[in-house]
């Protein structure tokens, strides 16, 4: 069995070459393109009757500061700090590990704070931007039609 030539093959499948040379572009891009962020923020805002997520991850280098706000219009206790209403704490983090702060205004109490060092170059990277795609998708606000 011959196999085609390489160009009448491409040209007669363009499409699937287009989006198959499309996609290992974007992992490429993913793999490789340098991670930033706007702000090193990760604004989290707590509200009275509104569930606030149990687990917070942040990035070293992209997103390391932990910004909360009180929107309870009580004050509210988060481990050593109290916040008045309407008041905001950073909170800046230095090293990749796991934190438990007692805020009792949260589901179970406690804010669990994930850090996790700036991915390297590569698969790592890539995983990295997925997870990100896949948070934001999963904690996106749900909106009814009006």
């Amino acid at each position: 069995m011959q196999l085609p030539e390489p160009r009448a093959f491409l040209r007669r499948h363009w499409p699937l070459a287009t989006l198959v040379g499309g996609a290992l572009l974007a992992l490429l891009w993913g793999m490789l393109w340098p991670v930033r962020g706007d702000s090193h923020e990760l604004a989290l805002e707590v509200r009275r009757g509104q569930d606030a997520p149990a687990v917070v991850r942040l990035t070293l280098g992209v997103e390391d500061v932990l910004l909360l706000r009180n929107g309870t219009g009580a004050p509210l206790v988060f481990g050593p700090v109290r916040l008045a209403p309407g008041g905001e704490f950073r909170l800046p983090v230095e090293e990749a590990g796991e934190r438990d702060i007692p805020c009792p205004a949260l589901p179970g109490g406690v804010l669990r704070v994930h850090v996790v060092p700036m991915p390297d170059p590569g698969l790592d990277r890539l995983r990295w931007r997925l997870d990100r795609l896949g948070h934001a998708v999963r904690t996106m606000p749900l909106q009814g039609p009006e």
